[in-house]
């Protein structure tokens, strides 16, 4: 794993690549989420009237389809990124999500045009999922391949955190719409405005993402030639390397999904669907809790660089798998009492354990994948786990709730998951991008990196 060093990207220009990086990569998490915002509210509005369960049931099973396509977008923009670019392909995603997103703020009602709208509205979520599926690969493997090794974990930590921003833009644009235009006005054309903001949202990330310059890394791939041919079979048809994707999968990122889609969507359905607390205050609690856990993925993302990736991203799996239970039973005992502060708590609480795991993730998945597979091999990787696994935490919590009648048996799912994957990473990841599979990989495949661009050493 040796090579010459690749030039150092000026501090200035670095900030500028992060910057425009992670504004788009929160704009898509934006589209993508926004959905999930307003479920609840616009459920209704495509499927029969008195079918308001089975409506907000085929949402919520909407809202998991555009994880399911998730991986098939990992696999088209992955092998575009590749072959042709990080920065073209990333472009591009941002371009088809926003399009996506803005199309649903125009559907018609099932009383305009019957059954074709909840198909058009599934169609439209699975082109968004599709999209989502080569975004986060290709922003967390252009932000790594210009970041100094030594502070990778601290420079993609930014990009970590745009899924929780995200998520946090969507209901802050939720909670001004509904506030500015009064419930009967957003429940029956307000909750559109939100998606149309996302065409305005994307114009201005792709003016700052069309400056950028490519990827130091794939430029030098180009001039040795050394790109790969077929991405997708060297990434999935060889043992090796789909034996790392594997492992990857299940030793992470299922277990990240399903932490982060837990702490944070389903905290917000708990709320809202389970306990029965209103829509502002659900939102209200949710969003100041997001604005209090976020910092702490730049913490963790700094922190990775100092002690190592696996020992956070192991604490944070462990400490979510126990903790879930407890801590969904005081939101409880706190809605029952109108404690809203201790229900901010909780959530922040379940927020600050799944940032442990997902803040040093990108730098991660970056040093597991060589450079000639890893857009494709980070890409699929993560939709496989955190969008498969974790995209279908709603659902099966909400199934599991309803079928047997007790509040938290939803939990079940999200803590075998996390136990699992805490279990297969201790074992059988052990060393992260120093581990035998790893480097059998990379041996095959070999390098344009330099020596010591990959994971630094833990200190004791």
């Amino acid at each position: 794993m040796s090579g010459s060093q690749l030039p150092q990207t000026p501090p200035a220009e670095l900030r500028r690549i992060i910057t425009a990086s992670s504004t788009g990569t929160l704009i898509e998490w934006y589209d993508f989420f926004v959905y999930g915002s307003l479920a609840v509210v616009f459920s209704g509005f495509f499927f029969p009237s008195g079918e308001s369960s089975l409506g907000l049931l085929v949402s919520v099973a909407a809202f998991g389809t555009g994880f399911v396509v998730r991986p098939l977008g990992a696999v088209f923009f992955g092998r575009l990124g590749d072959r042709v670019g990080r920065k073209k392909t990333f472009l591009a995603t941002l371009v088809v999500m926003g399009a996506a997103t803005t199309l649903i703020g125009c559907l018609p009602r099932y009383d305009t045009i019957g059954t074709a709208a909840p198909v058009l509205l599934v169609l439209l979520r699975l082109v968004q999922g599709f999209a989502v599926g080569g975004e986060y690969g290709g922003a967390a493997t252009y932000v790594a391949e210009h970041a100094p090794a030594d502070r990778k974990g601290t420079y993609t930590s930014f990009l970590q955190t745009t899924a929780t921003l995200g998520l946090l833009l969507s209901i802050g644009v939720v909670v001004a719409c509904r506030l500015l235009l009064g419930e009967d006005a957003f429940t029956a054309w307000g909750w559109r405005l939100p998606f149309l903001l996302s065409a305005v949202l994307v114009l201005l990330s792709l003016r700052m993402r069309l400056k950028l310059h490519e990827s130091p890394v794939f430029v030098r791939m180009q001039a040795q030639g050394t790109i790969s041919r077929a991405p997708v079979r060297e990434a999935l048809g060889d043992p090796r390397s789909l034996r790392l994707v594997l492992l990857t999968v299940f030793g992470l990122t299922a277990g990240l999904g399903a932490v982060w889609y837990t702490s944070q969507f389903y905290a917000l359905y708990f709320l809202q669907s389970v306990l029965k607390v209103d829509f502002l205050t659900t939102n209200v609690c949710m969003a100041v809790a997001l604005v209090l856990g976020t910092p702490s993925y730049v913490v963790f993302g700094r922190l990775s660089d100092r002690y190592g990736r696996q020992r956070l991203l192991v604490t944070g799996l462990a400490l979510s798998a126990v903790s879930f239970l407890p801590l969904y039973a005081w939101m409880r005992e706190a809605v029952s009492t109108g404690s809203w502060a201790q229900v901010v708590i909780a959530v922040t609480l379940q927020i600050v354990f799944s940032a442990m795991v997902y803040a040093p993730t990108a730098a991660y998945l970056t040093e597991l994948f060589p450079p000639r597979i890893r857009y494709t091999g980070l890409s699929v990787s993560y939709h496989l786990g955190a969008g498969v696994f974790g995209g279908f935490v709603p659902l099966i919590a909400l199934s599991l709730t309803e079928s047997t009648g007790n509040q938290l048996a939803g939990l079940a799912y999200p803590i075998a998951v996390a136990a699992v994957s805490t279990l297969i990473s201790v074992t059988l990841l052990r060393g992260g991008a120093e581990n035998r599979f790893v480097r059998a990989v990379w041996d095959r495949m070999g390098t344009t990196e330099p020596a010591g661009s990959r994971e630094p050493a833990p200190t004791k």
